[in-house]
């Protein structure tokens, strides 16, 4: 592992002046830099009440975990480490300009659109399946939004092993340990250490990533979102759940869907019936329907409904009609919506013409 410098981490932090704060946690404080080479980095300092503590266990716990990884594209990438003055450990990582989940969902005045959600859920599963799959297996016990941090390309990353441990480390004093809100219940001893810790805080971050609602909101009632979100979910009404704020596709509804039932599982109280990991990865996966644009002319269109207007009878939504019914997109009427402009330009959806036709 590299070692930089003390001195030349001053330089790119301003002496880790508080005006380069980009993150502080209950573990330290993450300042953002500029190393002499042009690079930015994000340097993870102790915070002043540990170092008065001389506890220097959460750092040092998440270089040894990070440095026995290999790199992976939904891992933070440690770039190397160095020490202040007294010994303590400084982490210096990738610099993810986005900030975390947690702002983007929670402070940002533009709310996700559902694609990139859907994106950053199966993103952060594949960085938790990949943990869970090394070997010996690692717990990270702090999946939450604050700990996935977004890159330059819009990429969600799972960060801060500050509290992560290996499944097979007997020494280590196991005591349970994460954040209100995310943690599993059931975690009350270190014997109950398992995968499915980290299943169960998934779980709670893909209800948060779908309502857009705080984990515990005390404004709310209930003020947990897993006891608002489950009760909807087992009803079937999920679209209440949903962040109303963003319009959700008519293609996207049952990838949404997926990813609740998915939450749900993840919630389980018997620990047997969550789901692993890589379950989730494939499932979710294999829920994505993505709508297929193809160059349509004005002519092309027109010969596919006059066909369809040849048949003496069809059904239109549902109901079989032997007239001309006023044509409508999959999501609006199109005496009133745009659609006729999209359809000259070549940009409507085939989904779009003939989501509603169902021929007899």
């Amino acid at each position: 592992m590299k070692e930089f410098d003390l001195q030349e981490l001053e330089v790119a932090t301003d002496s880790f002046s508080s005006s380069r704060i980009v993150g502080k946690g209950s573990h330290g404080s993450v300042y953002g830099g500029v190393l002499k080479d042009g690079n930015h980095v994000a340097v993870k300092k102790q915070s002043l009440g540990l170092q008065k503590l001389r506890d220097n266990t959460k750092l040092e716990n998440e270089a040894r975990i990070l440095s026995s990884l290999p790199p992976h594209p939904s891992l933070i990438n440690l770039l190397g480490i160095s020490h202040d003055p007294f010994g303590n450990r400084i982490l210096v990582t990738e610099y993810m300009p986005n900030g975390t989940l947690h702002e983007i969902l929670h402070l940002s005045a533009s709310p996700l659109p559902w694609s990139k959600r859907v994106e950053f859920a199966i993103q952060i599963a594949k960085g938790v399946r990949f943990i869970h799959e090394s070997d010996p297996s690692i717990v990270h016990r702090d999946i939450k939004s604050a700990n996935v941090l977004v890159d330059k390309n819009w990429n969600a990353k799972l960060a801060d092993f500050g509290l992560a441990i290996r499944l097979n480390n007997k020494d280590e004093l196991n005591l349970p340990a994460g954040t209100i809100g995310y943690l599993d219940p059931s975690y009350t001893t270190p014997s109950k250490l398992s995968t499915k810790i980290d299943v169960f805080s998934y779980g709670v971050l893909l209800l948060e990533l779908i309502s857009s609602r705080k984990v515990i909101d005390v404004l709310e009632s209930p003020a947990s979102i897993v006891e608002w979100a489950l009760p909807l979910i087992e009803r079937g009404r999920m679209t209440e759940v949903l962040d109303k704020r963003v319009r959700l596709p008519r293609y996207m509804g049952g990838t949404i869907k997926q990813l609740l039932r998915m939450a749900a599982r993840c919630l389980s109280p018997t620990e047997c019936l969550r789901p692993s990991m890589g379950e989730i990865v494939a499932n979710l996966e294999g829920s994505i329907v993505r709508p297929v644009r193809l160059p349509l002319s004005i002519n092309f269109i027109g010969d596919i409904i006059l066909k369809i207007l040849r048949r003496k009878t069809f059904k239109f939504g549902g109901t079989k009609r032997k007239e001309m019914a006023p044509i409508t997109c999959a999501d609006h009427d199109m005496r009133s919506c745009d659609c006729s402009k999209k359809m000259s330009k070549g940009t409507l959806l085939v989904r779009e013409i003939l989501a509603d036709f169902t021929l007899k």
